[in-house]
């Protein structure tokens, strides 16, 4: 770890080239008024716009700014994994480019890790410009989540947050591929405490989080921290088989004892509809855990860097290429 570093800012930015220099200036202006030394490390997650080329041009004015260029996409949690293992400070802050969450509430982390917690997380007390669609559906995976979970996760954040420098050690030493990076540094246990802010509109541009990567990110959150989900597929079977079993007496029942019984298709088809869909949806969330165990077992580097810009020390080899 460099002695000069205190502070180390970690941007993942993907297709912000309408907002990046003005995250930039942002993100200057407040660590400028920390009075301590800083490094931002911007990380580009496969931009397909110009976001790299402004990064680029960033980085040949300020020395304190730093930049990571994936191959590809690789995603958002992945890209703040990359910026950690890059980092040179003694706090590490994840924050966002679109400016949502705002770069002037970072002193109010710092004081907090000042005065001892190693994980300083922002909790969203308003999010402004999101639909009710979105507001309802994040509101209710948090607590879905927490419930699911023994790990306390706490609700209402995001990847905004400080973490100490032992932290940031530790979550490098978690090899996991589908990643849920909050939720990770919660599992770690360190002592954390939130900082409350409001969650404003994008800067500019449109959100990088539609509702297929929204639901995407749900099933890693949910498949990384709990098997409740493989149980709840258990205690369907065994009730769908139990009622099966009910419904096979009655049949017998009727059929020696009643003989005006009528058989038909409808009710024999809608039963058999019911219960293949039951069993399709157990096989999905069964297929969704040996898929990530397929991902565990091929062992590929997490990320691949295509050039970096103002970074001395060389990571090859430790979870990149």
């Amino acid at each position: 770890m460099s002695d000069s570093v205190i502070y180390s800012v970690v941007v993942p930015v993907y297709n912000e080239e309408q907002v990046v220099l003005e995250s930039y200036k942002r993100l200057k202006k407040v660590m400028d008024s920390v009075n301590e030394p800083y490094e931002i490390i911007f990380v580009n997650d496969g931009s397909r716009d110009k976001t790299a080329f402004i990064v680029n041009e960033i980085c040949e004015k300020d020395k304190n700014i730093k930049f990571l260029d994936f191959s590809r996409n690789f995603g958002h949690q992945i890209a703040i994994t990359a910026g950690m293992d890059y980092t040179e400070g003694e706090a590490i802050i994840v924050i966002d480019a679109d400016l949502q969450d705002p770069p002037e509430v970072i002193p109010k982390m710092i004081e907090k890790w000042k005065e001892g917690y190693e994980v300083v997380y922002g909790k969203r007390i308003e999010r402004k410009g999101d639909t009710f669609f979105k507001k309802f559906t994040a509101a209710a995976f948090y607590r879905l989540l927490r419930r699911m979970t023994d790990v306390d996760i706490p609700v209402d954040t995001g990847d905004f947050r400080l973490i100490d420098r032992k932290v940031c050690v530790a979550l490098s030493n978690v090899g996991e591929r589908s990643r849920y990076i909050r939720g990770l540094i919660s599992w770690l246990g360190f002592k954390q405490i939130g900082v409350e802010f409001s969650r404003d509109k994008r800067f500019a541009g449109e959100t990088k989080y539609p509702l297929k990567k929204m639901i995407k990110f749900a099933f890693d959150a949910i498949t990384s921290f709990s098997y409740k989900p493989l149980k709840i597929a258990t205690y369907a079977g065994t009730i769908i088989s139990f009622i099966g079993f009910v419904y096979l007496l009655v049949i017998i029942f009727q059929a020696l004892f009643i003989k005006n019984t009528q058989q038909g298709w409808p009710s024999l088809m809608a039963i058999t509809i019911v219960f293949n869909g039951i069993v399709l949806m157990i096989l999905g969330i069964i297929g969704e855990y040996i898929g990530r165990i397929y991902d565990e077992a091929k062992g590929r580097p997490l990320y691949i860097i295509r050039q970096t810009k103002n970074i001395e020390k060389d990571k090859k080899g430790l979870r990149g290429w």
